[in-house]
């Protein structure tokens, strides 16, 4: 039926690069470029997100905010000094004791051949789905992976200025063509009561 306004038939996920917040946080990674970390859920299936801010788990494991474990799966031992991550996802920690640097592990990200297709689950996860296509996992910075960056956190990356002024174009023009019916309408109803 026409004239009964509008409604919105479908939301889009940009997936563009949000800028780097630097966190000072060894546990915080953002990744620079196309990919996802891999996170395993509570019910053993494979959820993806963007969201870096990583702790660990009373085991010393990487985790999200909510406790879903890193996939691969990172034990951090004990009792060690700090913690280093490399653009390519090596996991290195330095002893308490000075023993040396000692690589604990590798992080791997999932790429996709169409990220607007994947499904939010919500917590910042997202799923695969039959148009996003199947994960391609590897390792970060190589073969079109994006590179990881420890210590910051990827921001939204949604510039609110330039919403903001699309958003009052769109109601500006919405405005002039409610204006238009309303003029059509008028001359419509004068041409009915005067013929």
């Amino acid at each position: 039926m026409l004239g009964t306004g509008v409604r919105i038939v479908s939301t889009e996920k940009t997936h563009t690069q949000g800028s780097m917040v630097s966190t000072k946080n060894a546990l915080d990674m953002a990744v620079q470029g196309a990919g996802f970390f891999q996170i395993t859920q509570t019910d053993g299936t494979i959820a993806y997100t963007r969201d870096g801010s990583f702790k660990l788990s009373a085991t010393g494991q990487l985790v999200t905010a909510n406790g879903s474990l890193l996939q691969p799966g990172i034990t951090i031992p004990a009792n060690v000094a700090s913690i280093s991550i490399g653009q390519d996802g090596t996991v290195s920690v330095e002893t308490a004791a000075g023993g040396g640097a000692e690589v604990i592990g590798q992080i791997q990200i999932a790429r996709f051949p169409n990220p607007a297709g994947l499904q939010s689950i919500g917590q910042n996860l997202l799923k695969q789905t039959a148009s996003s296509g199947a994960p391609v996992v590897g390792q970060p910075g190589l073969e079109g992976a994006g590179q990881l960056m420890q210590g910051a956190l990827e921001a939204s990356n949604v510039n609110v200025v330039e919403e903001m002024v699309n958003m009052i174009e769109t109601q500006r023009a919405y405005e002039i063509n409610s204006k238009a019916i309303s003029a059509v309408d008028g001359m419509l109803r004068f041409l009915n009561n005067n013929m």
